[in-house]
């Protein structure tokens, strides 16, 4: 008897963590519903949004965001001369996961390569020719796998606190967790479920730190898209995967012929300066890098102007302008 009143207990406690995750995240997508479009690529839904006219500009979140991140102030400097497209990657936002990912129990990740596929075949969809690529943090590293599999139908890649070289040492003990078959189908439904308001608010900080971020920068990007359970999922597991495809695609740098821009802080403890844009502009051919003093990991809020000056080279060193 005892055995089967723990069973049950056990049974009730996951059926209420389900019960209590489903509520969190029917809250957040009511509170932040989708902003853009949708099309189809292979039976999965890519969520975009397109702003302003002139030459393609094509903007890729980092990790635990969405296309909101730049919509807070950012896109509204680019859309008089550029036509900017904005995706959410795979399984963050409101664009789902490819065949072969997903689900509780599968660890499986989208490569950066499977990921810029996806967005180029959107792209195509919509229309994108040669664009201007921009990435910030492990949106970087799907830029540059972008161009690596387009060379000559990227017109430039700009590269803002990205992700571009294996980094030593291992990353936190939650991108393991989470990233684990195990974790993704028990701990993440607790983390989507109840998770302090808290430790939402001090991760904030720390992704903006030396900074602060916007004033109501965790209600615009819709912070609860980020904490549904695929969409933690699938950031831990891409997150949790990502350094032996870097290691890979690092060997392919020195075929990047086209024009990239790097902006990074020098104050970065998210990406560091000197393992990545420091190191990659040793393996392009023709790589500018832009130094922001006392910045961190968020400069396209921080320093916007020294983020739209990088594109605006871009576009002109790629003759666009």
């Amino acid at each position: 008897m005892l055995l089967i009143f723990f069973i049950a207990v056990i049974v009730a406690l996951v059926g209420l963590t389900q019960w209590r995750a489903a509520r969190q995240e029917a809250q957040a997508e009511a509170a932040t519903p989708p902003s853009g479009d949708f099309v189809e690529v292979g039976g999965v839904p890519v969520h975009y949004k397109v702003m302003g006219s002139g030459p393609d500009l094509v903007l890729i979140h980092g990790a635990s965001g969405n296309l909101n991140d730049f919509t807070m102030g950012f896109t509204d400097r680019l859309t008089d001369r550029f036509r900017v497209i904005l995706f959410d990657r795979p399984g963050l936002g409101y664009t789902g996961r490819p065949a072969g990912h997903g689900g509780a129990w599968n660890a499986a990740e989208e490569t950066p390569t499977e990921q810029a596929r996806l967005l180029q075949s959107a792209a195509d969809q919509i229309g994108v020719t040669n664009p201007v690529v921009l990435g910030h943090s492990f949106g970087g590293v799907v830029a540059l796998a972008w161009g690596l599999e387009r060379p000559d139908e990227t017109a430039a890649l700009v590269l803002v606190s990205a992700v571009s070289e294996p980094w030593p040492g291992s990353l936190g003990w939650t991108y393991r967790v989470f990233g684990s078959s195990p974790g993704g189908a028990l701990a993440v439904p607790l983390v989507t479920g109840f998770v302090p308001q808290r430790v939402v608010s001090d991760s904030i900080e720390s992704i903006f730190a030396p900074q602060q971020a916007p004033d109501g920068y965790a209600k615009h990007i819709g912070v609860g898209l980020t904490l549904r359970r695929e969409s933690t999922r699938a950031n831990a597991q891409q997150v949790n995967a990502l350094r032996p495809h870097v290691v890979e695609m690092q060997k392919k740098y020195s075929t990047l012929t086209m024009p990239i821009e790097a902006v990074h802080g020098d104050a970065d403890t998210i990406v560091p300066l000197q393992v990545h844009a420091e190191v990659l502009m040793g393996d392009v051919p023709d790589g500018n890098l832009t130094v922001l003093s006392g910045e961190g990991h968020m400069p396209h809020h921080t320093s916007p102007d020294a983020v739209v000056d990088a594109i605006d080279r871009a576009a002109a060193r790629a003759g666009l302008r």
